[in-house]
């Protein structure tokens, strides 16, 4: 799958005049690179990441009042479809957020955040 493909085949992606998709912080470029990455290895077929961003982008209209961006949906599908896959543990990813987390927050601004902190 291309990019152009990709781009044309996901929900509701935020696009500028070009057609390319748009960022507004680079974790968002890394995780939109990284899915593109984890489907070209063979991980996932297309139509089931759709389907998993589909339906995190669909909790929006739940009602429950709070609405996060697209990205956040993004990257949540991401984890979703790769443990559902076996290929990442939930409780894995949980503590490496709490790491990052914790990093992020024993980091003097603007220095890179290192996770051994």
């Amino acid at each position: 799958m291309t990019l152009s493909d990709a781009v044309q085949s996901t929900p509701r992606l935020p696009l500028d005049q070009e057609g390319g998709p748009v960022f507004t912080a680079p974790w968002e470029a890394r995780v939109f690179a990284m899915t593109l990455q984890a489907h070209e290895a063979g991980l996932f077929a297309w139509h089931e990441w759709a389907e998993h961003l589909g339906a995190e982008l669909a909790k929006d209209g739940d009602g429950g009042g709070e609405t996060i961006g697209y990205y956040d949906h993004w990257l949540t599908a991401f984890e979703k479809i790769l443990c559902g896959k076996g290929i990442a543990a939930t409780d894995t990813l949980g503590d490496l957020k709490t790491a990052w987390d914790a990093a992020a927050r024993a980091t003097p601004h603007g220095q890179p955040i290192e996770l051994n902190r």
